[in-house]
């Protein structure tokens, strides 16, 4: 019997990295425009991980500009790290155009909980856009459900241990929020949780030193929305992109030099290992269970 559960296990797992793999093959082919409105402090990585992956970056911000762009486009990443009134004007008007042509829109909600304007900010956009994902930490997507939680500028200020009462929690808010907002939400974290709000999976790949570089969660986001970009199952996107980041960094921890290598080579491995991601290596490493 425990053969047979192992067995059913393993079919699954082959199944979805499949499909994950499928996924990447044509986005390498397909070569998706990316359209990223994101924040200066990580935008030169986010084009860099969107080639990496097999996409193709472009930046346009401007108001006078976004909604031609994004005709353009496979995808539009919205990423409200650094905020302005014209940013998110000009995300609004993108987002809007986008959902007119059917183009995915991704979200990524920055620091959100931290200040009133973010929260406002982010609300407007949720309110006015339709979103094929959200990605964002537990503290984030918690602020946004209505939970109150500490949230400590843009960095991660809460986790949780698989097995866990805390993740059980985190795993019910998840299927409640994907379905309250009818799109499919990423935590991402230590444990990642993404979900429709009818399927769940939970990923751990990745390595904390990823927590050590700026912007890995921006990437992330980035490559998600590469993977929108390539096909039109939003669920299986989310999932490819966050197992296919947490491989690419601890793909990139073990090839560091340790004794004379740091967090910035770290950061330039981390996109080498996206660059080189194949079949072998996601059958290999990744790391999903299906609930």
């Amino acid at each position: 019997r425990i053969y047979i559960f192992n067995k059913l296990e393993d079919d699954v797992k082959m199944e979805i990295n499949n499909k994950i793999i499928k996924l990447l093959n044509y986005l390498r082919e397909k070569t998706p425009l990316v359209h990223q409105i994101t924040n200066n402090v990580t935008i030169n990585d986010c084009a860099n991980i969107t080639l990496a992956i097999g996409g193709s970056p472009v930046m346009a911000e401007d108001i006078h500009e976004v909604r031609e762009m994004v005709s353009l486009a496979s995808s539009l990443v919205l990423n409200i790290g650094i905020l302005t009134t014209g940013s998110i004007e000009a995300m609004i008007a993108a987002g809007k155009k986008a959902n007119e042509l059917n183009i995915p829109v991704i979200l990524d909600p920055v620091g959100v909980g931290a200040t009133s304007y973010r929260n406002e900010s982010c609300k407007k956009i949720m309110s006015e856009v339709k979103l094929a994902v959200i990605r964002g930490n537990l503290s984030e997507i918690k602020s946004i459900y209505g939970i109150d939680t500490v949230t400590r500028g843009v960095d991660a200020s809460e986790s949780f241990v698989a097995g866990s009462n805390e993740f059980t929690k985190a795993k019910a808010m998840a299927r409640n929020f994907a379905y309250k907002f009818n799109t499919v939400v990423a935590i991402t974290g230590e444990v990642d949780i993404i979900t429709d709000g009818k399927t769940l999976y939970t990923t751990s790949n990745g390595h904390k030193m990823m927590s050590r570089v700026t912007g890995t969660g921006c990437m992330c986001t980035a490559v998600i929305g590469c993977y929108l970009g390539a096909g039109d199952n939003n669920l299986i996107a989310a999932l490819a992109g966050v197992v296919s980041m947490g491989i690419a960094g601890e793909t990139a921890y073990e090839r560091l030099d340790k004794k004379i290598e740091g967090s910035g080579t770290f950061r330039v491995k981390m996109i080498d290992a996206m660059y080189n991601l194949c079949d072998i290596e996601i059958n290999k490493r990744s790391k999903i269970n299906e609930e």
